[in-house]
């Protein structure tokens, strides 16, 4: 008895009628990058372990939902759980600091692989877009990184979502606020989850960023982080909110945002969905800047900033939202086949293949009733017959459907046939 097989937990299959609606949202991310200035670069799914493991790291990330394994005796090696680290190591690995106009602008798209429960929009294995902005340090580009995430997301149609924003400000900020909170959770910090306990030690500010003891009694008065800017970071986040406003992005500054990884400091966002389905899932896509990694990784001392964008999400949010994706594409032609015309029609559809018409062909015996019904599936525009009687005289009969109009013409004839009428759809569309 065969096994009945089944996708591993955490994972999924994308079928065709998917991945249609998956490559147009791909098409128009791409085409967004392109038009912002950013270029794909495109790095390992699996990496040394050092490149995601940092010193004293408290996010779960790390901590828990890594695949982490060694093969044959080699380095430890994990599968990407995401896009940032591995392209400010392939940054660094490259030079590209030395021989590329600053800031770098990168993009990245694939898959991404963490171990956790998987819920609706959150899988072992999910799909990924992010892009980095390296390089340069400034509020103009901070606005920028966020004004091409919100468009994406207006140009896929979504019109439910909002943008929440905050700064963790600079290193001398954060030391106080660390101060801060270590003095506020001290009393209650027994009472809260085991991670909130290890956040408290290695990084209090995570603690605000969980979701278990989120309706603690310690949560609900915790000191604002506006409190402790240095006069420096003030000023920068000021200038980050002027250019949005400049942008017109409407936005909300949310003291309690300190994003998941501990790599970020000033300006951290998300934008989220407020669609009653998105539930729990909300975030369309969320980021930061950056200073210390590519110091890190063995470069010079460069400031960067990006985002990153779960594409399950947003599949899930476009259609809570309605968002029509991907639709069947309509065929250009179609060739019908009558009788013993030997491989006519697979010559027929390759020719009007190599003119670049969408073209499919007839291979079973059928009448030509139930091949006119594949026409109709298929919303094909041009159906190419070839029977018996015309194969012999090197004919093909040529049907215009939406005009319910028929032609003979020779063979030789149908690419410039078909071109005609493609031009004249095209001006009458136009």
């Amino acid at each position: 008895m065969m096994e009945n097989y089944q996708t591993p937990r955490g994972t999924q299959d994308l079928l065709p009628e998917t991945t249609r609606k998956w490559q147009k949202v791909e098409d128009l991310i791409r085409n967004l990058c392109d038009v912002y200035g950013y270029e794909e670069i495109r790095t390992p799914v699996f990496e040394d372990t050092r490149v995601f493991k940092r010193e004293n790291d408290s996010s779960d990330m790390v901590n828990k939902e890594m695949y982490t394994f060694s093969v044959h005796g080699e380095d430890s090696l994990t599968l990407r759980p995401e896009g940032t680290a591995g392209v400010v190591r392939s940054f660094v690995q490259h030079k590209m600091y030395g021989r590329l106009e600053m800031p770098a602008k990168l993009y990245y798209m694939g898959e991404m692989f963490r171990y956790e429960r998987p819920q609706k929009g959150r899988y072992r294995q999910f799909n990924q877009f992010g892009i980095e902005n390296i390089g340069m340090k400034s509020p103009l580009i901070d606005a920028e990184v966020i004004a091409l995430g919100y468009s994406i997301v207006k140009a896929l149609g979504l019109s439910q979502v909002k943008v929440l924003i905050n700064t963790l400000g600079d290193d001398a900020s954060r030391t106080a606020y660390r101060g801060a909170l270590r003095e506020h959770f001290k009393d209650s910090v027994g009472e809260l989850c085991a991670d909130c306990q290890r956040r408290y030690e290695q990084n209090p500010l995570r603690l605000l960023d969980c979701k278990v003891d989120s309706e603690h009694p310690s949560m609900q008065n915790v000191p604002s982080l506006q409190q402790y800017l240095t006069p420096e970071s003030k000023d920068y986040f000021d200038q980050v909110l002027a250019a949005l406003d400049a942008l017109e992005i409407p936005y909300e500054i949310d003291d309690k945002l300190v994003r998941g990884l501990d790599y970020y400091t000033h300006t951290v966002f998300e934008v989220v969905s407020t669609h009653p389905e998105s539930g729990s899932q909300a975030t369309v896509f969320a980021g930061g800047r950056y200073d210390g990694l590519v110091e890190y990784f063995g470069g010079p001392q460069m400031s960067g900033v990006g985002f990153a964008m779960g594409l399950e999400r947003l599949m899930i949010l476009a259609e809570a939202e309605e968002v029509a994706l991907g639709e069947e594409e309509s065929l250009d032609v179609y060739v019908m086949a009558l009788g013993q015309v030997g491989t006519l029609p697979l010559e027929l559809a390759t020719q009007c293949r190599a003119a670049g018409y969408h073209t499919e062909f007839n291979i079973q015996p059928r009448s030509l009733k139930a091949q006119f019904k594949s026409v109709d599936r298929r919303k094909a525009k041009v159906a190419v017959i070839a029977g018996e009687s015309e194969a012999a005289n090197h004919q093909v009969n040529v049907k215009f459907i939406d005009q319910q109009r028929q032609i003979t013409i020779d063979q030789d004839e149908l690419i410039t046939t078909l071109d005609a009428y493609f031009q004249q759809e095209g001006e009458e569309q136009a």
